[in-house]
């Protein structure tokens, strides 16, 4: 039994066809499944602002798959330790949030790589990543699995952002669009033209680095207009805003 394909590193990498996905915040195994079944290229797992843990986590990575879905974890926060767990579990694809520097993309590089190229930990017997060392080569082959996306979102990381790109290990640059307009002083307005042009060039910048751009907008045409100039993995939507809007539409209809 081989190491799982990572599906979704291998379309990055073949810069063929971009990526849809979808935000997965409900912290909920029942409703992960239901996004699973939907179509999407992907689902985000968030850590970092969804009321999720490692085993929550897991139990959606259980959920997801059955289905044609590449699982995405974002962890709260890019930790060498809580990288070893959420790779044991299954994930080998993370987006670790506020990444500034490039000698932090290179330390979470070396988090997901087995010694000698890195420093994860190896406990397969006790890894549902290996299936218990049932893939008997697991820790041959894992490596080559992993996939790492940064997200540059702050000042510091946006003046550094060449310097992280060219880092080698890091598969894609995602580019928080809600935290890097507050950091330019335009909070909860990432429509603002500065913001949107910091993003364009942003875009261009992780291109040439020769990385997968990536990025999630609510916002049909703004998406569009993302894939448009490259991204290759745009997340178009967000479970919890979906449920919003629906519930609340229904009630609209029936209330007014």
């Amino acid at each position: 039994m081989p190491t799982k394909k990572n599906t979704f590193k291998a379309a990055l990498k073949s810069g063929k066809q971009a990526q849809i996905g979808l935000w997965v915040g409900l912290a909920n195994s029942y409703t992960a499944e239901i996004c699973a079944g939907a179509g999407f290229d992907w689902l985000l797992i968030d850590g970092e602002h969804a009321p999720n843990d490692v085993r929550s986590i897991l139990t959606q990575l259980q959920a997801m798959s059955a289905y044609p879905v590449h699982p995405i974890v974002r962890p709260v926060i890019g930790e060498v330790p809580l990288i070893k767990q959420l790779l044991d579990i299954g994930a080998q694809t993370l987006l670790v949030p506020l990444v500034e520097t490039a000698e932090q993309a290179k330390q979470l590089v070396a988090a997901m790589r087995y010694p000698p190229e890195g420093i994860r930990g190896v406990g397969p017997s006790l890894a549902r990543a290996s299936q218990w060392s049932r893939i008997s080569d697991y820790v041959h082959t894992a490596n080559d699995e992993m996939c790492l996306l940064v997200q540059v979102e702050t000042r510091k990381g946006l003046d550094n952002l060449d310097a992280i790109a060219s880092v080698e290990g890091v598969d894609g640059v995602f580019i928080g669009p809600s935290d890097l307009s507050a950091a330019l002083g335009h909070r909860g307005n990432s429509g603002h033209p500065e913001v949107q042009a910091t993003i364009e060039d942003m875009i261009r910048r992780i291109r040439a680095a020769g990385r997968a751009a990536g990025i999630l907008s609510l916002d049909e045409t703004l998406s569009r207009h993302y894939l448009s100039l490259g991204c290759m993995f745009v997340a178009v939507g967000q479970d919890g805003n979906l449920l919003v809007r629906a519930t609340t539409d229904l009630a609209s209809k029936f209330k007014s």
